[in-house]
């Protein structure tokens, strides 16, 4: 827990009243400021606020701590200036995380480029395609390709995440190659756990088809099926930015061609605007404008 961060926002909440007001005010959603709220008096042992459907009162230990936690937080304000004045280099370790696939196809270089750049921040990289809790974790910025995103947490799209149907030359010679998406119930599809697992969504003209799948081979993550593909075990659906190099060196082919898949987004989330850290909100932005850039994920479309 980021024990100042919790202490600032039970501050906060006293000051405006109610927690819809304090998350607001600290740009944070309601569920992440009642969180804080719970880790803080967890980490205490004891409440420190009166909770009601109409109000919210400081507990007896509530009105004792409160000076101390404006104390404590005014003399944080004057050590940040005081660093931020000694030095414009941006400091600290970023906890960072990513999907497997992604931290090994574009993140890793990604960041290292940055810290490069800035040789005074530190990334810690945790690699999991479980959706981890950012309070709990201790987790500063998770990047994550779907569309469901989490209503607690504040998102920043960075980009497009777009997929191709794949096989390998081997297992198209022995199976055949399918022509339209209904003959896919014929074929020995490699299934994503997080993605489709049974139901594939494609796209063509406008109008969205959704065709059931199965196959002898599921995981977790995509470059285990990535794998398995490569080796001629089935169909897989794969992220370009894992599979644009095996389409253009032969050892993959994509499928389907008239037929798109159905695109996902690329998001940073994080907890507040407000408490970001400066080191943070200029990785955030480096990323963002590094994905625009390099590379370019429409033209990788339609280059693969």
């Amino acid at each position: 827990m980021d024990r100042l961060t919790a202490a600032r926002v039970f501050v906060e909440v006293v000051e405006r009243g109610n927690q819809t007001a304090a998350a607001e005010h600290l740009e944070m959603s309601r569920a992440m400021v009642s969180r804080y709220l719970g880790e803080l008096e967890s980490w205490i042992g004891a409440r420190l606020l009166h909770r009601t459907t109409r109000k919210l009162s400081l507990t007896g230990l509530g009105e004792e701590l409160l000076p101390r936690c404006r104390a404590m937080l005014e003399l944080a304000d004057e050590l940040q200036d005081a660093g931020q004045r000694a030095s414009d280099d941006l400091s600290g370790t970023l906890r960072i995380a990513s999907s497997q696939s992604f931290a090994q196809a574009w993140l890793a270089r990604a960041v290292a480029a940055f810290v490069e750049r800035h040789p005074r921040v530190a990334i810690d990289l945790q690699v999991s395609n479980l959706a981890v809790n950012l309070v709990e974790e201790r987790i500063d910025l998770a990047v994550r390709i779907t569309n469901q995103l989490d209503p607690n947490l504040i998102a920043r799209r960075l980009a497009t995440c777009h997929s191709v149907l794949c096989a390998a030359p081997s297992y198209l010679a022995r199976h055949g190659t399918p022509q339209q998406p209904q003959e896919l119930s014929q074929h020995n599809c490699l299934t994503y756990a997080y993605f489709g697992h049974s139901l594939w969504q494609f796209e063509r003209d406008g109008e969205p088809l959704g065709i059931a799948v199965g196959g002898t081979i599921s995981a977790n993550e995509s470059t285990v099926l990535l794998e398995a593909t490569l080796a001629g075990a089935g169909i897989s659906l794969q992220p370009l930015y894992s599979v644009a190099p095996l389409l253009r060196a032969g050892r993959l082919q994509a499928l389907l061609p008239h037929y798109r898949v159905e695109a996902l987004g690329i998001h940073a989330l994080y907890g507040s605007r407000r408490q970001m850290l400066p080191a943070l909100r200029a990785l955030l932005d480096f990323l963002a404008a590094r994905l625009q850039a390099d590379p370019d994920w429409d033209q990788l479309l339609t280059q693969a």
